[in-house]
């Protein structure tokens, strides 16, 4: 009979192991990991779950936005506090309370909530200990959410899952994670990349809410045909599904997630219970004393343009006065602030709504006003060529006169004479003129410092002798109407047989 019983309880053991999982999951098998009472406490009481999720560092992030110069959403505090809380109070309440709000929440959705230990100490955080950034989510819900449930709809996914998004990034636009996730939905570049969202030296397609966030719809349908399990698709989705189904095969093939989660990354282990929580006091924000915060510019306050040329956040500010700050906050997929839009494929620009007339009235002038002033760059560049045939040296660390003058292959005593310089000493980003070898200025110096000695009469005819280089496009005939002589002269003065020059070939001129 023992034996019997034996038997009996040896086959009902995996399923009694997971029925108590399903709700109550427990620390890890200490066969597989070197625990010590203190961690397998703290694992079962929630806590270490907490503290080694990225949860926290994503609720930081979410306190330096700041876009609330401008009031758009008005919070009366009498119409939102319905039960009439004092301003800092902190309710809190009994687990059955807990139990009984996500048990309605579960009634309306399709995924499974629940409540335990882990999701009771996320709900501590969200409603206790981080209540400032639960309030700035709140706000910012109302600027993503409409987007999100589109999406969602547009895929049929549960809308449920935009709370998704709050434990990936606290709905930061610009977030970016340790691990190399960026975005809303934090997705690494690889996965991404499966999605359509493309990344390049310029461009960032995870930082552009809209295709990140139909990337994530795409991305959850396909592991829910894969799992047929919400909390195993969010498992997947934090960790990937090669995780999840290691996971599986540890827990005999189970194929549930409170089975599998003792044997998940720390991180993953606490993915599912932030996400109840988080839809939790979302819900019942009102119960726990909770209030949006203004999301400022965010949700009224902006408005987007389409960009058909190649531009720099700089020219827009420049030209339209568009705070450079609001261009990088609302634009964090143009990563180097260069938005490389054309004709054919035009890029999406977001940007306070009072510049936005003010850009489509002046686009054309937007686009060449670089256009113009490389131009001019050029034709200064070219006149001081034509006249001198110098250029503009700036200083770098490390250098001296010395170094500059035996780079150009000129004295220190022409560099000092060109530039008005009392003084051998030069400074970092200093602008120094250089004139070539060859150059009018620089024959001028080679003979003011040749010797003392030399005669007059030598002198006299190095100082009436001009050496030309000859640049692209000149022909004898053109350099000759140049300085006033004829071609004969030319092919006379330089030993010329005929009348053909090369470029960079070197001509006396004689006055």
């Amino acid at each position: 009979m023992k034996r019997t019983h034996l038997i009996l309880v040896l086959l009902l053991f995996p399923f009694v192991r997971l029925f108590a999982q399903v709700y109550e999951p427990t620390a890890p098998d200490t066969d597989t990991l070197e625990l010590d009472d203190q961690r397998i406490h703290d694992l079962n009481s929630g806590k270490a779950v907490v503290e080694e999720s990225t949860v926290m560092e994503m609720l930081d992030l979410v306190s330096s936005i700041s876009t609330t110069r401008d009031v758009y959403l008005d919070i009366d505090t009498a119409i939102w506090n319905k039960y009439g809380f004092d301003r800092d109070e902190i309710p809190t309440y009994d687990d059955s309370v807990y139990m009984r709000r996500i048990q309605t929440l579960a009634y309306e959705t399709t995924i499974p909530l629940t409540f335990n230990n882990h999701v009771k100490s996320f709900i501590e955080l969200y409603a206790n200990r981080r209540r400032q950034q639960s309030s700035r989510m709140l706000g910012f819900s109302y600027v993503y959410f409409p987007m999100f449930e589109e999406y969602l709809a547009k895929y049929n996914l549960p809308l449920e899952l935009k709370y998704l998004a709050m434990v990936e990034s606290a709905l930061n636009p610009t977030a970016g994670s340790k691990a190399g996730a960026k975005g809303l939905w934090q997705f690494m570049k690889g996965t991404g990349a499966e999605y359509g969202l493309r990344v390049s030296t310029l461009v960032d397609d995870r930082y552009d809410p809209e295709k990140e966030t139909e990337a994530a719809c795409q991305y959850l349908k396909s592991l829910y045909a894969r799992y047929e399990d919400w909390f195993l698709v969010l498992a997947a989705y934090n960790s990937g599904p090669g995780t999840v189904n290691k996971a599986i095969l540890r827990a005999r093939g189970v194929k549930n997630y409170w089975a599998i989660w003792p044997y998940l990354p720390a991180e993953t282990r606490g993915y599912v219970p932030a996400f109840i929580a988080v839809t939790y006091v979302m819900n019942y924000a009102a119960e726990h004393n909770l209030y949006p915060s203004n999301p400022g510019l965010l949700l009224h306050g902006t408005d987007t343009v389409m960009v058909h040329d190649r531009v720099a956040f700089d020219q827009i500010n420049e030209c339209i006065g568009v705070p450079m700050e609001d261009l990088v906050f609302f634009n964090p997929q143009y990563t180097k602030r260069v938005i490389p839009g054309t004709k054919e494929y035009p890029y999406s620009l977001r940007m306070p709504t009072k510049y936005t007339l003010r850009f489509v009235q002046l686009e054309d002038s937007i686009y060449s006003y670089v256009s113009r002033s490389e131009k001019a760059r050029e034709i200064i560049e070219e006149k001081v060529e034509k006249v001198s045939d110098s250029f503009i040296h700036v200083v770098k660390k490390g250098e001296s006169l010395s170094s500059i003058a035996r780079k150009y292959h000129v004295t220190t005593a022409n560099i000092k004479r060109w530039n008005h310089l009392k003084r051998e000493t030069v400074h970092v980003g200093q602008r120094l003129t250089i004139y070539r070898s060859g150059s009018p200025m620089a024959q001028v110096s080679k003979s003011t410092s040749s010797s003392a000695k030399t005669t007059s009469s030598k002198t006299t005819t190095t100082s009436t002798v001009k050496t030309h280089v000859v640049k692209k496009g000149e022909t004898l005939n053109s350099i000759s109407k140049k300085y006033g002589c004829t071609v004969n002269d030319l092919k006379k003065w330089n030993g010329l047989k005929s009348n053909t020059v090369i470029v960079g070939q070197k001509l006396k001129i004689k006055k």
